[in-house]
């Protein structure tokens, strides 16, 4: 028996094949939009299309802009030497939020995941070593996640980088700020002690 018309359906549907929007959030989502006004909906209809059509990939960092080349690469203030490799788009504007990070970066568009078929091919590592090569970078700060995956596709950059003999680190990671030592896994309690700094 269907319960909703297949127009509603269908929008549901749509919603449901977003990242983290299960069924019931879906419906939630396309009742929200039949309620709005037919002037708003067709705003939200229009910031799809608008950003299909002019989000696009840097060519130099491979990060997402609507310009021939990002704000980033572009800022002759930031530092062209330092490259941070960050797996997705999203982990830049993390790090910028840190406001401690004056280098570039080169976004991978993935990691190395063998469980999900996603090779060393499928992300945009040929594009970092390109990069690279044409000399002028001094060092590449890895910074992906510090999850299985994310390690694998570090140790596998950093192989690769060895031979253009450029100083090659990883974002250091332990105990978060404003947590408890007793609820912290052995593996960051480890990390944190590797890293841990004088003061």
């Amino acid at each position: 028996m269907q319960y909703f018309p297949a127009a509603m359906q269908e929008l549901a549907d749509q919603f449901a094949r977003l990242p983290g929007i299960g069924g019931k959030t879906a419906q939630r989502l396309a009742f929200y939009v039949l309620e709005l006004p037919l002037e708003d909906a067709q705003a939200f209809a229009d910031a799809i299309i608008q950003a299909k059509n002019q989000v696009h990939t840097c060519p130099v960092c491979q990060n997402l802009t609507d310009r021939q080349i990002c704000s980033i690469c572009d800022d002759d203030g930031r530092d062209h030497s330092v490259i941070c490799v960050v797996a997705e788009p999203k982990d830049v504007i993390a790090m910028e939020r840190s406001r401690e990070f004056n280098g570039v970066y080169h976004v991978l568009h993935g990691v190395i995941s063998p469980l999900n078929h996603v090779t060393q091919d499928d992300i945009r590592i040929r594009e970092l070593l390109l990069r690279v090569g044409q000399g002028d970078v001094r060092e590449v700060i890895m910074a992906t996640n510090p999850d299985t995956e994310g390690e694998a596709t570090a140790m596998y950059i950093s192989r690769l980088l060895r031979p253009m003999e450029i100083k090659v680190t990883r974002l250091a990671y332990g105990v978060p700020v404003g947590s408890q030592l007793e609820y912290a896994d052995e593996v960051t309690l480890s990390r944190a002690l590797e890293g841990r700094q004088e003061i």
